[in-house]
């Protein structure tokens, strides 16, 4: 069967369903185990479960697993069993058991499984990765990167404190919901070898989970890293440096150029992002790229292993921030 079952009809959900549509996919079902909050409305001509294990018993092609953190693994392994593919959201969990398992299955059966990390497909940082790969800079020493928004204004329809980011038990946590560096630096500059962090808690958000952490990592191949995430943040600032020895890359979410400084010329370089690019570009390709992935045209961008190495930095730098510090996946 060619249907694709979306878990979970929150934002990301809806995005999904509406990238499928856009892409001509006509053959979607959903499932919903919570209620709607006020300013949902239903998206017409979906049929909608409340049952996974009914709506799996339909043996779909593709699961999309798109629920709070917290709960992507139980619906991802039920979804492997069952021989659907899968496009999980990032991140993959909000802790390491289960994943080994989910690994093994997709394997065992065969699946393609894709990790929803969207930013693999921002054109800013896959020119920085075109350079990065190309000596454009030399060997790269160090990267910083800051990351802030304002955690009531990522949902403004809804009170931040009853959304998933807030929440522990949800997988929430500045550390989880902001988790994209984890992706996105570990595809620039290679493995991680060791991941630390601190905590301030001098915001006046009042939350039991993590709000403002600054994350250092050292890779493999030497390189170290800083990475500032933060849910107090206005206006919102996203922005990526990364220092060579033969020159420096920068790039900033606001408008996704990528600029370089040659060395030789002593003058900067830039790429601007491709004319009318928005936000759901990514989500768009991210999705385009799946659907050749059930076609066999492609193999996952983002994987299992992808998404279980950012989760166990996230990890790392949760225990730290606890005062556990964990050496990060290093193979």
């Amino acid at each position: 069967m060619d249907e694709i079952l979306i878990v979970g009809l929150g934002s990301i959900g809806r995005r999904h369903l509406a990238n499928l549509r856009a892409l001509g996919w006509t053959h979607i079902r959903a499932v919903r185990t919570r209620g709607s909050s006020p300013h949902d409305v239903e998206p017409t001509g979906l049929p909608v479960d409340l049952d996974l294990s009914t709506a799996l018993s339909r043996r779909p092609l593709a699961v999309i697993v798109s629920n709070p953190s917290a709960l992507h693994l139980q619906v991802a392994l039920a979804a492997a069993r069952a021989g659907a593919h899968l496009l999980i959201e990032k991140p993959l969990s909000d802790d390491l058991p289960g994943v080994a398992e989910l690994e093994s299955l997709v394997a065992d059966h065969g699946l393609s499984a894709l990790v929803g990390f969207q930013f693999r497909y921002n054109p800013g940082l896959r020119q920085i990765r075109a350079w990065i790969r190309g000596g454009a800079i030399g060997p790269v020493v160090s990267a910083q990167v800051h990351w802030g928004e304002y955690l009531p204004d990522i949902h403004p329809w809804e009170d931040y404190r009853a959304g998933y980011a807030a929440r522990p038990e949800l997988g929430g946590g500045v550390l989880l919901t902001l988790s994209h560096p984890f992706d996105y630096l570990r595809w620039l500059l290679g493995e991680f070898a060791h991941v630390t962090a601190i905590e301030s808690r001098r915001d006046a958000l009042g939350l039991a989970v993590d709000t403002c952490v600054d994350v250092s990592v050292r890779f493999v191949n030497g390189a170290s890293a800083h990475i500032h995430l933060n849910f107090v943040e206005r206006p919102p600032n996203h922005q990526l440096t990364v220092v060579g020895a033969d020159g420096t890359v920068t790039w900033n979410d606001a408008d996704s150029a990528a600029h370089r400084y040659c060395v030789d010329a002593r003058r900067w370089e830039t790429v601007a992002a491709p004319a009318g690019f928005e936000r759901n570009w990514m989500f768009r390709d991210e999705m385009r790229h799946f659907l050749a992935c059930l076609r066999g045209d492609e193999q996952p961008l983002c994987t299992i292993a992808d998404g279980r190495a950012a989760l166990e930095a996230a990890v790392s730098a949760r225990r730290a921030i606890s005062g556990t510090r964990i050496p990060a996946h290093s193979s």
